[in-house]
């Protein structure tokens, strides 16, 4: 084969760029039209072994975020550079091929070429095995890089849920608050009767008023703060606001907190150790910065390089053979080493700090837990004794025995009693929220915390 076809040939193996230029405008649009009722998101959601119900729960809801959300597929794109960082790491050095003419200038006896020619190869040879110690790192790194995978999914879920909790709470306050404001009107209006008849004064009448136009300005808030959940909800799913529209949401359990002799400090803590993504994530990268000290370690002793060759010198055709090695006269590489060292104890300081950081999350979470939880047990047994006492005085009045201006403000007491009784469901939500995070693992689910390590939604794209 002529040496030009092959100079060719080893040219050609270099492939170009691919251009991938970004058009806002078109993934913009692209954007607008996601739905969640999309064949590839109900694809998705059957090879979990779930199907679209009327209304959409926390666990669909978890699956076509995970199919959608933009953070995950940016999470996704850095563990594909740390997988390309292994093959990297992995790969044998190229040789080197050096080459060179002369030709002399002088006389040259007869028939004797004046030219001298040659080439050799510089071959690379890794007698310490330092290529291990980079493949060791690069796969530590891939770990570190699915662990953080998971956390952003974690996040994802941990965002969705509490926007899921919003969306569904703010319309049962919206009731609370129009229940309010009837019994209020009412009671404003018997006041007024009263006042007309002689029974009562202006200030009470006043008052009676002004507690209705109150009633009236938390209702519009909370039918403000309902008009502005769906769009939270949008987004913590990855998709715009429009692509919720009709759609409707259930949470049965969300009166059915797990009780407190559910939950144990001791097995609590022994999951939040072993089981959240930023302590094993710290982990993976204390593995790596040991890997990578153990190379600088290694890069002390010399690098060694074969060199064969072949020489045309004036018509006399020679093989060579060429050895080079590093000389560490000057140094021992001492500096590299220690910078290695000291990203070695910063990744094992890291760890002890989020290892103590989650052991302190866990710890204040459940403290919280248990506080709204025994709070909002005690306002159940406030509001069961109000409905009872609502249920007497009816009776009564029903009789005749009792007038219904007393049976409006024990309603009212109840209608006060079950807005408290929200708020802390709201709060207690809330804190199962946070002892959730703290553990990074759901506490009232069935769902099998899993993200897909490459996009559900871009292979649905190239079928």
């Amino acid at each position: 084969m002529p040496r030009g076809l092959l100079f060719l040939l080893v040219l050609g193996g270099c492939s170009g760029l691919e251009s991938k230029p970004l058009d806002p405008a078109k993934s913009e649009a692209e954007f607008r039209a996601r739905r969640i009722d999309d064949p590839g998101l109900t694809t998705y959601l059957q090879s979990h072994g779930l199907t679209l119900r009327p209304a959409w729960s926390l666990e669909t809801l978890t699956l076509a975020a995970f199919y959608y959300h933009p953070d995950l597929d940016i999470a996704r794109a850095r563990l594909m550079g740390a997988k390309g960082a292994e093959t990297s790491a992995g790969a044998w050095p190229n040789p080197t091929l050096n080459a060179g003419l002369e030709k002399v200038m002088g006389s040259v006896g007869p028939g004797v070429s004046p030219w001298v020619y040659g080439f050799d190869l510089q071959m690379p040879i890794d007698f310490l095995w330092k290529r291990g110690y980079r493949v060791d790192e690069a796969r530590a790194k891939i770990t570190g890089a699915r662990l953080e995978l998971g956390e952003v999914a974690w996040q994802v879920r941990h965002r969705l849920r509490s926007a899921l909790l919003d969306e569904i709470l703010a319309r049962r306050e919206v009731e609370l608050r129009q229940t309010e404001l009837a019994l209020r009107s009412d009671l404003a209006a018997a006041a007024a009767r009263l006042q007309s008849a002689g029974e009562a004064s202006r200030l009470e009448t006043d008052r009676a008023r002004a507690e209705l136009a109150a009633a009236r300005v938390a209702l519009e808030e909370a039918k403000g703060r309902a008009a502005s959940t769906r769009a939270v909800l949008a987004s913590a799913i990855g998709v715009p606001a429009q692509a919720l529209e009709g759609a409707t949401f259930d949470w049965p359990a969300i009166d059915s907190l797990p009780q407190e002799s559910a939950l144990s400090i001791a097995p609590l803590q022994q999951v939040g150790l072993l089981n959240r993504l930023d302590v094993r994530r710290g982990l993976a990268e204390y593995a790596a910065s040991e890997a990578a000290l153990g190379l600088e370690l290694a890069k002390r002793y010399p690098d060694v390089t074969l060199g064969p060759g072949y020489l045309f010198d004036q018509g006399d055709k020679k093989f060579t053979v060429g050895l080079s090695i590093s000389l560490p006269l000057f140094n021992q590489n001492a500096g590299p080493i220690a910078e290695a060292e000291a990203r070695r104890q910063e990744a094992a300081a890291r760890f002890l700090a989020t290892q103590a950081r989650a052991i302190g999350e866990l710890e204040a979470a459940l403290a919280r837990y248990r506080a709204n939880l025994a709070q909002l047990a005690s306002l159940k047994e406030a509001s069961d004794a109000t409905t009872r006492r609502v249920e007497g005085v009816r009776r009564a009045v029903e009789l005749g025995e009792a007038d219904r201006i007393a049976l409006l403000g024990l309603q009212l007491e109840r209608a006060v009693v079950d807005s408290a009784r929200f708020e802390a469901l709201r709060r207690s939500q809330d804190a199962l929220g946070a002892l959730e995070d703290a553990l990074q693992h759901p506490l009232a689910s069935t769902l099998e915390f899993r993200v897909p390590e490459s996009s559900p939604r871009l292979q649905e794209d190239r079928k």
